[in-house]
């Protein structure tokens, strides 16, 4: 994805013709000092693309940053000081808040779900469940809080889902003909909602096997199972409360789409000092 295209086309959305209100009521030479302040804990992500979103603006204005990307910040800390023409301040204030939050927002939860399996083998996975247009973004800010990207679209890893199966004819045909028509080098993984299925899946060899919003004592039989000969990987009903039971079974990825779904934004603003 190309991040300039990205951030053109939310100034363009955000301003339009023009910022009405401040051509109304700053004058043009008018130049001020603004900071950025996290009002909440967070981990940041973003302030990278937030400081381009104002140098597209108005490449004069001047950004001092006090943190990067990873930084746990604590309430109350300023994170950059900007300096330029007020209106162009004014202008950008809102798509790069909107992009710092957004992508802080998920870093901090990641890094929630990530310090919840501490102990235990279990990675923290994202899924495609992301925005349309924001994917790289997202997944960027997953990374900075500790987890781990799943395949990026349908283009580089080969998951078998429930539909598949079901046109294929089953597990078994899925994998056959995923095997011959996919590259080498490319991972199988079979997602499964059954001990039947695991032990099927388990029986084509799938490279990594997907348990399916199982219970939890499922879940447990399920690595029984598989006994070490292939990956496993959890999903569904994922949150912050069940989490740590699911890497308790001793299984090797959780995935969430609430990492990049449901994240809520982080309490970021900006001031004109």
């Amino acid at each position: 994805m190309n991040i300039r295209k990205l951030i053109e086309q939310a100034l363009d959305e955000d301003i339009g013709p023009g910022d009405i209100t401040s051509e109304a009521t700053i004058r043009p030479e008018s130049a001020s000092i603004a900071v950025i302040i996290a009002k909440q804990d967070l981990v940041l992500a973003g302030l990278d693309v937030c400081c381009s979103v104002f140098h597209y603006l108005d490449p004069g204005i001047q950004i001092s940053v006090f943190a990067q990307d990873g930084d746990k910040i604590i309430a109350g800390m300023e994170i950059a000081k900007l300096s330029g023409s007020t209106r162009s301040l004014l202008a950008g204030e809102r798509v790069a808040l909107n992009l710092l939050q957004h992508l802080s927002g998920i870093a901090t939860l990641t890094t929630k779900y990530v310090d919840k399996c501490r102990g235990f083998k279990a990675r923290v996975l994202d899924t495609r469940k992301t925005i349309p247009g924001m994917r790289i973004l997202e997944k960027y800010a997953v990374h900075v809080g500790g987890g781990k990207n799943h395949r990026f679209g349908l283009f580089d890893g080969v998951l078998i889902k429930d539909n598949h199966i079901k046109a294929a004819g089953g597990i078994a045909k899925a994998v056959e003909s995923a095997r011959k028509s996919a590259h080498h080098l490319l991972k199988i993984e079979v997602e499964t909602k059954t001990l039947d299925e695991v032990r099927e899946a388990l029986a084509v060899k799938a490279d990594v096997i997907m348990l399916d919003n199982m219970p939890i004592d499922v879940t447990r039989e399920a690595v029984k199972i598989i006994d070490g000969c292939t990956l496993v990987e959890v999903s569904g009903n994922v949150t912050l409360d069940t989490i740590r039971q699911i890497a308790e079974t001793g299984v090797d990825f959780i995935s969430s789409g609430s990492l990049t779904h449901s994240a809520p934004a982080a309490d970021i603003s900006m001031k004109i000092k």
